[in-house]
Order: structure tokens, then sequence, then C-alpha cells
């Protein structure tokens, strides 16, 4: 049964505490001169431990020691609970909280118990971490360390002076596995006597506080002079590729001038060619001229109509443009009616395109009244009818290509 106990107690403190270590970015470092955990000293820290303890009385003077299956007692569950912290001088302050029981069948004082009985131990303790002796910490820090504690048999307790021998193996910066052996020597009688204590476990640190080890200041010294030789190298190399690179960029940005130089002069060529294309085709629809009406009419006459066929002819050869027509009429008559008046008139030009296979789509009619007079005659100015047939009028401009 103790085999299959030590067996579980390994499996369970490997799975927990296995982590990958830390590294630092290191990558450009040649193998020999690349930072590791190992090349700094925790110097503070606090920590917090879970594990299994086992306990073992075989008489007055621990004798016996280690003892066999028969003496040793523990619990099949995590049964020790700690919690410390590790100052910069190597010592550790340490609260233990455990639980355990004396087995019914098993050896206690050289007597074979016939029932079970409880234990549970609350102790303090001071550690000194024995590397802190060769000036560094590593994946391996033994301990030593005394305290005082208190332990309960069955509800009955004693002060105990308590003797610790243990390491912890760093797995990682934060986690490690803790094995530790304490002798306890009971203060007074009773059922509490001296006894020996074992635990293993996985202990987490945080609130971490580091500095550089030895080994590790002078791995930074070596770092920084290779750092140094390295740039010395590379700016000998820069040196002699800045002028080709700079005749390379200046040829690169002259093409880059050139390209761009020609490309604004096409796109000012094609401007210019769009530009005189629009004008060509307003002045083309301008020479149309007017569709002028008679005297309070809406109705087209034959010069309108003719007028008309030219703008017609004109959407045909541009079937893209889209045109504005507007239609007028004199000051005379009221705002109201000579608004209706146009609007007729823009109605009548609109079918008349129509008629003549322009969609409506490409034609944006719209009345305009009196409101934009060709001349000066306006309400109660006196004008011939000359000049006021002037404003009975279509026309006709581009708005969309």
């Amino acid at each position: 049964m103790q085999k299959k106990y030590t067996l579980f107690l390994l499996t369970f403190v490997i799975s927990i505490g296995t982590v990958v270590a830390q590294q630092y970015n290191n990558d450009e470092l040649p193998e020999e001169l690349k930072l590791t955990r190992q090349d700094t000293t925790i110097v503070s820290s606090n920590m917090v431990g879970l594990g299994f303890n086992m306990i073992m009385d075989t008489g007055e003077r621990l004798n016996n020691f280690p003892g066999s299956s028969e003496d040793w007692h523990a619990v099949p569950y995590p049964s020790r609970l700690s919690f410390g912290r590790n100052f910069r001088s190597g010592l550790s302050l340490e609260g233990i909280a455990a639980v355990n029981k004396f087995q019914d069948g098993k050896v206690v004082e050289n007597v074979v118990l016939t029932e079970d009985r409880s234990y549970f131990s609350i102790d303090s303790r001071l550690s000194y971490n024995i590397n802190r002796l060769f000036g560094r910490t590593g994946w391996f820090d033994p301990y030593v360390g005394a305290g005082l504690g208190y332990t309960t048999i069955e509800g009955e307790g004693n002060g105990t002076y308590n003797g610790v021998i243990g390491f912890r193996a760093w797995l990682s910066e934060r986690w490690g596995i803790d094995i530790n052996s304490s002798g306890k020597w009971s203060m007074g009688d009773g059922l509490v006597t001296n006894h020996m204590q074992h635990a293993a476990g996985v202990v987490y640190q945080f609130n971490i506080k580091k500095e550089w080890s030895k080994k590790g200041l002078d791995k930074i010294r070596k770092i920084e002079e290779y750092l140094r030789e390295q740039k010395r190298v590379q700016d000998s190399i820069t040196a002699a590729q800045l002028a080709e690179e700079e005749a390379r960029r200046l040829a690169e940005q002259l093409q880059r001038e050139k390209e761009a130089a020609e490309l604004a002069a096409a796109e000012k060529a094609k401007e210019e060619a769009e530009r005189k294309l629009k004008d060509t085709i307003r002045k083309k629809l301008e020479d149309a001229g007017f569709a002028y009406f008679g005297f309070d009419s809406s109705y087209l006459t034959s010069g309108a109509k003719e007028v008309l066929d030219l703008v017609a002819e004109f959407m045909n050869e541009y079937p893209s443009v889209t045109i504005e027509l507007t239609a007028h009429a004199d000051s005379r008559g009221t705002d109201q009616y000579n608004q209706w008046l146009s609007e007729r008139r823009a109605k009548r030009s609109l079918e008349y395109l129509i008629s003549k296979g322009i969609i409506a789509e490409r034609i944006n009619a719209v009345g305009k009244g009196e409101s934009e007079l060709r001349n000066d005659c306006e309400d109660g100015v006196p004008c011939p009818e000359n000049k006021h047939s002037e404003n009975r009028r279509s026309q006709f401009l581009v708005i969309n290509f």
C-alpha cells in the first residue's frame, strides 16, 4: 500500500507542477550568450503550497527511521496547505496547516492501533535557503529551518518544537516541487509525542522581485560587447551599401517623376479633349436655337417644330446626353397664368420630342413662367411686340454627358 501511495503522490505532483521554463527573447544571440532564468536571482516572493503529508511515530527518540510501511500514516487526498514569504536575505517565513490520521492496524509508539486517531497540526517555521551561501539561486534550492507548532490528536493537543530539512525543485520561475521532513518534539505529555512529518507537494511563487545574478551580470556585459561589435560590423556594411542604395533611390525617384509627369500630361490632354468635346456638344445644341411661341399660345409653330427637330437629331447623335428643356412666357398677364402657360409650353415641347423617338427620361422639362426674361420687358415696361416675342420660347441646355 505504501508503494501505491508514493506512486500516486509523485504522479499528482508532476502533473500539476510541470510547466515550460520562461526564456528571454534571445533569438539573435549566440547560444552561449542567451539569458536564461538561471541568470537571475529571485530576491523576494510570496509562495503558497498544496500537497500531502505523512506522519511517523516510532518512539520517543524517533528510532527505527525511516521505518516500514506499518509505521507510516497518510490520507489519500491533499492534506497540507502552506503560505509563506521569501526574503532577500535567504530566509523564509511560513505558516503550515496539515490534517492526517493515525490509522487502525498500524504502529504508533511500537503499539498497533485498534482504531483511527485524527491528527491536525498548525506550524510556523523560519528556514534558510542554503543556495544563498553560494551567491545564487538555481533550479534546486535546499533549505534548513526551525519553528514552533501546535498538534492535536483526537482533540488533545500540545505545542511542538520543530526542525526541518528539505528542498524545492523549480520547474519554472513560479512553479516548483517542495519535499521536506520535519522532526516534531512535544512540549508536554499525552497523546502528542515526538514524531516525524514528511511532506511533498507543489509550490507557487507570486509577487516576485528579481535581480541579475553575478553570472547574469557577467553575461550581460559580454552581450553588450558582442552587440557593440555587431553594430560596428553592421555599420561598415551599411556604409558600403549607402552609396549604391542612394543611387538606386534617386534613379527610382527620377523614373517615378518622369512617369508622373507623363501621366499628368496625359490626364491634362484627356481633360482638355473632354472639355473641347463638351463645348462642341453644348454649342451644337445652342446652335439649334430657341423654339418660339405665339402670344398667349402653347401650340408649336412650324418654326418651333423645326428647332425641336434639330434638338431630336442632336439627341439621337449623342444618345448618352441628358438635357434640360425650359419654357418661358413674356411679362404680360399675371405671374400665376404665365407660370401655367410656360408649363404647357414645356409639356408640348417634351411631347413633340418624345414623338420623335426621344425617351422622356433624357429630358428634364420645366416651366419658368416670366422669371427669366431675355430683355428688360418687365411688368409695366412698354415694349414692342418683337421684344415680347423673344421671351415666349423653349430653350435647351445639356445637363449630363
